[in-house]
């Protein structure tokens, strides 16, 4: 598929690793200009270079913790300094940690809204005037817990639903700008934010981290975990050229994994 990515520009907020940084090595193959985000400095610096011999587009760093509104706003103004425009936004954010809700301080909770949900508030609101003459594509990242809750994992669910709700209603908001936003949702994909939670499923539950991983694999249809490249591609097909009319949607890139309709 023709992408139409070549000389776009998208900024991939939290691309250090994973998934967002999956999303912005696939934007860069297509030659857009990409910008990437984190808080190390140092990784940013040497992921530029690497991301920097893989297509057209040029490629630029800003630290940003996305918790920080001045560091959002910085790295946005920093896109827009070096390229004049921003055509494409990738929210993303690392999930909140495991727990249930005995388990959880007021401290916690509002840990994990500023992470996962005003972060992604923030960064359309300093990408919004870049977007509005021309129009523009929003994805933003959740996870498939908006669709099924899931066990241990209180504050992810109750905050990736809050991303479908913004997400749906800021496609009505924003469609007289021709700015199209979508939410894409992960079911488990090959990172370590997943390792990270069948190790504290393992724990929790008593047993082997091999055993939770057998247990997660029967659970999906397809017998296996996603990889980041996958979930890269469809990222890409939603801020491309060829979605010209999918907008407020929630997709799931989950191998079949939730069985709701």
């Amino acid at each position: 598929m023709e992408f139409g990515l070549l000389h776009k520009t998208a900024l991939v907020m939290a691309s250090s690793q994973g998934l967002g940084f999956a999303i912005a090595e696939k934007l860069a193959k297509e030659g857009a200009n990409v910008i990437i985000t984190g808080r190390n400095e140092e990784k940013l610096e040497e992921l530029q270079k690497e991301l920097s011999y893989i297509g057209t587009g040029r490629i630029v760093h800003a630290r940003c913790d996305i918790t920080n509104k001045e560091d959002i706003a910085a790295a946005v103004k920093t896109a827009a300094d070096e390229f004049g425009h921003i055509d494409l936004l990738v929210n993303n954010a690392g999930g909140p940690p495991a727990g249930t809700f005995e388990e959880t301080s007021d401290e916690a909770w509002q840990a994990a809204f500023e992470l996962n949900l005003l972060s992604y508030i923030r960064v359309i609101r300093e990408v919004l005037p870049y977007m509005r003459e021309k129009g523009g594509k929003i994805v933003n990242i959740a996870s498939s817990s908006i669709k099924e809750p899931l066990p241990n994992l209180l504050l992810s669910n109750v905050f990736r639903l809050g991303i479908a709700g913004l997400t749906k209603t800021l496609s009505q908001e924003f469609a007289d700008y021709n700015i199209l936003v979508n939410t894409l949702a992960p079911g488990r994909i090959a990172t370590d934010r997943i390792k990270y939670l069948d190790e504290a499923g393992a724990e929790k539950a008593g047993i082997t981290i091999e055993e939770m991983e057998k247990q997660q694999l029967s659970k999906i249809p397809l017998k296996r975990y996603g990889s980041p490249e996958e979930f890269a591609n469809y990222a890409a097909f939603l801020l491309s050229d060829a979605n010209t009319y999918l907008t407020g949607q929630t997709l799931l890139i989950d191998g079949g994994l939730v069985k709701t309709i």
